[in-house]
C-alpha cells in the first residue's frame, strides 16, 4: 500500500479528522494492508498530500504512538511498531469502587464483549482527583471509555460533578463514551448511557412489596452519615415519597450500632452492608425472628444475601454489563434505564 495515495478516511462528520486518520491506519493494519516495520509518511508529506493541517497529522500520529502502534526511530522516521493488539478494540472500564455488584457488572461485560475487544480495568475509589488523573493518563489510548462517575459531595445541594470532571468527561469523543449507573451529567448527542433511576426505582420497588409492608408498624431507611453521594439523596426522596403517599410512619437514620433501639414491628431498609451485618447480629442477640418480629430489605443483590435469605431491592448489574457490551458490538447509541426489581425473601 502507498500511504500517500491509497488511504481512505471515514467521512463521519461527528468524528474529529485526526481520529479519522488514526482509525484509517488501524483499519489497514488490521486487514494486513500495512505491515509491521512499514514507514509512515512524514508529517509534512502527509499534510501536503491529503490537504490537512500539520497539527491534525501530529495529533493522529500521537494517537497511534499512545496505542503503541507506531514508534519513532531517531533520525529515521516513524514506523509500525506492533500489530499484536491492533485487531482488537481497546476498552477502558473505569469504576468508582470495588464491590461484589460492580464486579458482577464487569464480569458480565467481559463475558459478553467477545474476543475482538481488549478491556483494561481501573478503580478510582470515588476520588475525583484520581478519576481526573486516570482520564488524563489514558486519553486517546482507547476506542471506548466505560465510566461510572460517582464522587463524594460536601453537601446534599451540591452537584456530584465539578467543572473539571464535566470538562474531562465531555472531552471524550461521544462515539467512544459509555456512561454507566449515573444520568446526572446531561450530554447532548448520541452516546451510550445505561443507568438506574434511583428515586423512581426505590419507589416502585416498595410499591411492589406494599402488601407485606402493611404488617410493619414503622419503616426505617438507614443511610451512613459519612457517605455523601448524590444517588443516596435520590434514594431518600423515593423512600419519603412512598411513605408519604402510603401514609406510613417512617424515619431516616444514619447508622445501625449495638446500642440502637429496635422494636418489634420495625422494617429496616439498609443501604450499607456493614449496617446490614450489625442489624442481623442485633436481631439474633435479642432473639427476634426476621420476617416475623422485624423486617430487613437490603439495597443491591449479592450471592451472600441470596444465601442468607435477605430481601433486596436491586438493579440487575449483570444486565447492565451485558447491555453495554451489546451496544458496543452492534454500534448502537441511546439512553437505557436498567431493570430494577424487588426480591422477596424470608427476612421480609
Amino acid at each position: 500500500m502507498n500511504m500517500l495515495r491509497d488511504l481512505k478516511f471515514d467521512q463521519d462528520p461527528n468524528k474529529p479528522k485526526y481520529l479519522q486518520i488514526a482509525d484509517c491506519f488501524i483499519s489497514n493494519i488490521s486487514n494486513g494492508s500495512i505491515k509491521k516495520n512499514d514507514q509512515l509518511p512524514s508529517i509534512n508529506e502527509f499534510s501536503k498530500e491529503y490537504k490537512v493541517s500539520r497539527d491534525t497529522v501530529e495529533k493522529a500520529y500521537k494517537v497511534l504512538k499512545d496505542k503503541k502502534v507506531v514508534a519513532a526511530k531517531q533520525g529515521k522516521g516513524t514506523y509500525i511498531n506492533s500489530t499484536a493488539l491492533i485487531s482488537k478494540q481497546k476498552v477502558l472500564f473505569l469504576i468508582n469502587k470495588l464491590s461484589s455488584y460492580k464486579l458482577e457488572m464487569y464480569s458480565s461485560f467481559i463475558n459478553n464483549i467477545g474476543v475482538k475487544y481488549h478491556t483494561d480495568f481501573e478503580v478510582y475509589h470515588c476520588d475525583e482527583s484520581l478519576f481526573l488523573t486516570l482520564l488524563e493518563k489514558h486519553i486517546n489510548k482507547y476506542d471506548y471509555y466505560i465510566i461510572m462517575p460517582h464522587f463524594k459531595i460536601e453537601n446534599h445541594q451540591q452537584s456530584s460533578f465539578s467543572r473539571e470532571s464535566i470538562n474531562a468527561i465531555k472531552g471524550i469523543p461521544q462515539e467512544k463514551l459509555i456512561m454507566m449507573d449515573n444520568d446526572e451529567l446531561k450530554i447532548d448527542g448520541e452516546i451510550i448511557e445505561i443507568f438506574q433511576d434511583f428515586e423512581t426505582d426505590i419507589f416502585n420497588a416498595l410499591k411492589k412489596g406494599r402488601e407485606k409492608i402493611n404488617k410493619y408498624k414503622k419503616l426505617f431507611l438507614t443511610i451512613p452519615k459519612d457517605s455523601n453521594y448524590s444517588y443516596l439523596e435520590k434514594i431518600k426522596k423515593g423512600f419519603i415519597k412512598f411513605c408519604v403517599e402510603q401514609a406510613i410512619d417512617f424515619e431516616i437514620s444514619n447508622k445501625v450500632s449495638e446500642g440502637v433501639r429496635i422494636n418489634k414491628g420495625d422494617l429496616y431498609i439498609i443501604i450499607d452492608d456493614d449496617d446490614l451485618v450489625n442489624l442481623v447480629d442485633i436481631t439474633k442477640a435479642r432473639n427476634l425472628v426476621l420476617g416475623t418480629d422485624l423486617g430487613i430489605i437490603s439495597f443491591n443483590e449479592t450471592p451472600l444475601k441470596r444465601l442468607l435469605g435477605i430481601a433486596v431491592v436491586s438493579t440487575n448489574f449483570w444486565k447492565m454489563g451485558e447491555t453495554a457490551a451489546s451496544m458496543i458490538i452492534n454500534n448502537k447509541k441511546g439512553k437505557i434505564i436498567n431493570p430494577f426489581s424487588f426480591i422477596d425473601r424470608t427476612s421480609f
